[in-house]
């Protein structure tokens, strides 16, 4: 391969990290505004909800902490560890900043336990399969994420299931676009940091 190939590789490789960055932070204030204002059932002034599963009921956001989940990997995966862990700073900064008032400790202690529970247990799967490391450690993040905020945020463990479940759903729905990316990487020779 020639170097302009490789410079043009690299500056995909890049590229797509600070795309993956930018969604990933976006996920932040969209699940602040979900929580507040979706819902099939919403209190006054208070949190709204959504059915994730037959009788079963989670907060809005949810579908944005499942999908941060899934997009820190690809920012580690474009981006290295360094960048994913800043990334997760921020965003935890970003999480108090943005959350309702009486959710800014849940929130942002929530996010930052589990995207670095999800880092911890994507680091070292990354190598052996991304669909296996995206799914294995979005799934030790989405359990921390859940417990975090619910007993944090509301002293109960009600909403647990359904927080799972929610979050599940969303890194489901991710597993053939990680697919897709990793069979597109192989192709083009995009090396993974």
């Amino acid at each position: 391969m020639d170097i302009d190939a490789m410079t043009m590789i690299e500056t995909r490789r890049r590229y797509e990290g600070m795309l993956f960055l930018a969604l990933f932070a976006l996920t932040i204030p969209a699940a602040n505004w979900l929580i507040g204002h979706v819902g099939t059932v919403c209190q006054p002034a208070g949190v709204c909800l959504i059915p994730v599963a037959p009788g079963l009921m989670a907060p809005s956001g949810v579908i944005m902490a499942g999908a941060a989940l899934v997009l820190r990997d690809l920012v580690q995966r474009r981006l290295g560890v360094a960048a994913s862990s800043l990334a997760i700073l921020v965003g935890a900064v970003l999480s108090a900043l943005l959350a309702p008032p009486a959710l800014v400790i849940a929130s942002a202690a929530a996010f930052l336990l589990s995207e670095f529970a999800d880092l911890a247990v994507y680091t070292p799967l990354a190598r052996r399969g991304l669909i296996t490391a995206v799914v294995a450690s979005s799934a030790a993040g989405l359990v921390v994420d859940s417990v975090v905020f619910l007993w944090l945020a509301f002293g109960s463990l009600e909403f647990l299931l359904g927080q799972i479940v929610g979050k599940a759903w969303m890194v489901l729905f991710s597993i053939p676009c990680v697919g897709w990316l990793r069979r597109r990487d192989a192709r083009l020779g995009i090396a993974t940091v």
